[in-house]
């Protein structure tokens, strides 16, 4: 019971058997002595294995102690790098998101590009008398000149952001 009780006590404070020894004033294979039950530490020696160990006597004398700390450490341990995976998986999902987002917007403002190179800004032919044709002729006149002169940059920072987001490895 003694030789379990200064074993689970002293792995809990994460002391090894050189550490213990070298704060008793001992050699290392006394303390494993003590801990395989092949030996008892004398009174003197009991007293300051107590306080060493930050226990009180009655402890090391009585029933056998878990290893509480130790257990609840690595449990600790154990949960953190499962948040740590966690938020690994989060950030690489939301990084491939927005890389798959620029390349979504690359790929829009090349196709209304195209699209409009090929449609010849038909507007500028239209008939502006008539109220329809004349409202619809300046729409789309007002989104070919935002488009052209706004598209270049989004197109280059959209390009930059997928270079950015890309996987490396």
């Amino acid at each position: 019971m003694l030789n379990e009780n200064i074993k689970a006590i002293r792995r809990s404070k994460g002391l090894s058997q050189q550490e213990l020894a070298v704060k008793l004033n001992v050699v290392r294979q006394t303390v494993s002595k003590w801990e395989q039950g092949l030996s008892v530490p004398d009174s003197d020696l009991l007293i300051a294995l107590s306080e060493a160990l930050e226990t009180p006597v009655s402890t090391l004398l009585g029933e056998t102690v878990a290893e509480s700390e130790a257990d609840e450490v690595k449990a600790l341990a154990e949960k953190l790098e499962v948040i740590n995976l966690q938020f690994a998986r989060r950030k690489a999902l939301r990084r491939s998101a927005l890389h798959w987002g620029l390349i979504a917007v690359c790929v829009g403002i090349l196709a209304v590009a195209v699209i409009l190179a090929m449609a010849g800004s038909p507007y500028l032919g239209w008939d502006y008398s008539a109220p329809e044709t004349a409202v619809m002729g300046v729409a789309i006149h007002a989104f070919e000149w935002g488009f052209v002169r706004l598209a270049p940059f989004i197109l280059i920072a959209a390009a930059a952001g997928v270079f950015l987001t890309r996987k490396r490895g």
